[in-house]
């Protein structure tokens, strides 16, 4: 399940039954095998031999999402392992070194080995969101943060160091969900005590931003259909918004990683990017191919209709994670500076590529639309996860209905009065 070779060097995930722990399950743990000898690297998870034999092909949640945690503990060991060989400095003595810094030294090496890890793994957008983080604690409490400084109160003052350099309570949220990510694990290996665990209820509770979302109606949506743009890089950017609002609100990497392939009969089908690590999950997103999405197609698709092309020629094939994202992160930024300019032109506020996708979402619920339909083409995995999503606009319909509670059409003004 989990396995890595390399100069004589294997890495696994095994079920430790050696000892059994109080539970009656056992430890899983990561071992490195070099020249005969041995090493155990701890994964912070017990299971029972009958979970055990499950994890290759289970569904349940529960199971996947101790999956997931082993995967990130043998992903940093593996990490290691491929950049000391690389360096042609490997022994079990210098891995244990490595490790030992990465989980229990510091925690800015805990924090690189994550992100050496996530990169190792292709997850360059995680990877860097966990580099920026490191890059805002480290100029808040220097290089050499220990886990005992992780108070409450360092957590209190980070924050009002974040806010004193204007950062957003949105980037704010993101930053201390990935040091509690680092602090979590460090919890995991022992480093970190339960009662020093300083997140949580009663103790520092990281900030949840109020997120407003902007959704369009149909006419506004027509609106910028219908805009005249000035050039055909304006024009571009302004169908590729349509062709991803039309597309079941897919975001733009999903739209940049579009195939031929995609198309079967009259629907686009495909995973959503942002889950297609978690395989078991996935949930297929069908988005019926309208009129317009083959006109978009016609005017700035590939032309050969190969199978194994994209639709959209922004991607070759064979980049790098890294220079893949940079490319998507390209047009994103292209996209959301031309919507910006056709939304003042056209009379409405602020446009992004992910108002293409709430609009897809609430138009359909203005329409009567079913919850759980527009759950499956949201590529939800719960309904309870659209009902969140549409939270926000839920909110804004109970306002506007309260107001119709003490509002009089004209006419009817004019016929009281009369009385």
């Amino acid at each position: 399940m989990f396995r890595y070779s390399t100069n004589s060097i294997t890495v696994c995930v095994i079920l430790d039954t050696r000892r059994q722990t109080k539970d009656g399950l056992y430890p899983v743990k990561v071992r490195v095998i070099y020249e005969r000898k041995i090493a155990y690297y701890a994964t912070g998870k017990r299971l029972s031999p009958e979970d055990w034999e499950k994890m290759d092909d289970t569904r349940s949640r529960r199971l996947l999402e101790v999956k997931d945690e082993i995967q990130e503990a043998f992903d940093r060991v593996q990490a290691v392992v491929k950049e000391l060989v690389k360096n042609d400095a490997f022994t079990l003595e210098t891995l244990n070194i490595r490790l030992k810094a990465a989980t229990g030294d510091t925690v800015n090496t805990a924090f690189q080995a994550t992100v050496d890890a996530l990169a190792a793994r292709g997850k360059v957008n995680t990877a860097d969101w966990y580099k920026y983080a490191l890059r805002s604690v480290t100029g808040f409490a220097g290089g050499n943060i220990r886990f005992s400084q992780v108070t409450v109160e360092f957590l209190q003052r980070y924050e009002q160091h974040m806010l004193q350099e204007k950062q957003k309570y949105t980037t704010i949220s993101m930053y201390m969900r990935a040091l509690q990510a680092i602090i979590n694990k460090a919890k995991t290996a022992g480093i970190v005590k339960p009662s020093h665990y300083p997140f949580g209820k009663g103790r520092y509770e990281i900030p949840q931003p109020e997120v407003r979302h902007m959704a369009l109606t149909v006419e506004e949506i027509d609106k910028i259909m219908r805009y005249a743009c000035e050039s055909d890089t304006t024009e571009m950017c302004r169908d590729l918004w349509l062709f991803s609002y039309l597309c079941n609100g897919a975001n733009i990497t999903d739209v940049c990683k579009l195939k031929f392939s995609n198309i079967r009969q009259n629907d686009i089908c495909f995973y959503r990017q942002k889950t297609i690590a978690r395989a078991k999950r996935m949930k297929l997103v069908q988005a019926v191919l309208t009129a317009e999405m083959k006109t978009i197609i016609g005017r700035w698709g590939n032309t050969s209709w190969s199978p194994d092309d994209y639709i959209f020629p922004f991607l070759q094939g064979g980049e790098t994670p890294v220079a893949e994202r940079r490319i998507i992160k390209n047009i994103t930024h292209l996209i959301n500076d031309k919507m910006k300019v056709i939304a003042a032109k056209v009379g409405l506020g602020h446009i992004s590529t992910y108002t293409a996708r709430h609009s897809y979402a609430t138009v359909l619920k203005r329409a009567g639309v079913s919850i759980a339909y527009i759950s499956e083409g949201l590529g939800h995995a719960h309904v309870k996860m659209t009902e969140t999503y549409l939270a926000n606009f839920e909110q804004e319909e109970r306002i506007k209905n309260a107001a119709l509670l003490t509002h009089v059409p004209k006419k009817a003004k004019r016929k009281i009065s009369e009385y």
